[in-house]
Parts: C-alpha cells; structure tokens; sequence
C-alpha cells in the first residue's frame, strides 16, 4: 500500500516526477589487448581519474562522434563522479 498521493504534486514544481525512460543493458565484450597497450590505457585513465573501462568508452564515443558514425539513439556519455543523493 503506498502512501504517496496520487497525481502530480500540487503547484507542477521542480518537484514533479518526470516519466522515465526504460534502462538498457550495457552490453559486455572481451577485449583482447596487447599489454604494453592496455598498461598505456591504464595509466591515461588514471591520470584522468577514470576506470579503463571507462577510459575505453569514452574514446570509443569520441571517435564515433569525430567520424559521424555515433548513432542517434546512444544514450549520453555517463555523468563522473557520485550520482546525486536522492531525496525520499
């Protein structure tokens, strides 16, 4: 049983739940490296204080941009850092 009021909040504030948009899976891939490579990757994405998984995604998307070739339904890059503290 939810105690929550039905409908949107009185006033339609910034406070008004927006509809959200169905979360995709992120899809998994092995990824095979030379590992003078991945150790170069590692260290650029800790100097850039991201995870190698990360790294790698962002330079995937960057070049995808630069070659016109980034589909018009991905999803942005995710945001760094700590996701906002939610407000229940």
């Amino acid at each position: 049983m939810s105690t929550r009021p039905e409908g949107p909040p009185e006033g339609g504030g910034p406070e008004q739940e927006r509809p959200r948009r169905p979360r995709r899976e992120r899809r998994q891939m092995l990824l095979r490296l030379d590992p003078a490579v991945h150790d170069a990757l590692a260290k650029w994405a800790a100097d850039e204080l991201r995870s190698t998984n990360a790294q790698v995604d962002y330079l995937l998307r960057k070049a995808l941009n630069e070659a016109g070739r980034m589909p018009g339904e991905a999803r942005p890059h995710p945001r760094r850092g700590r996701p906002p503290r939610s407000e229940e």
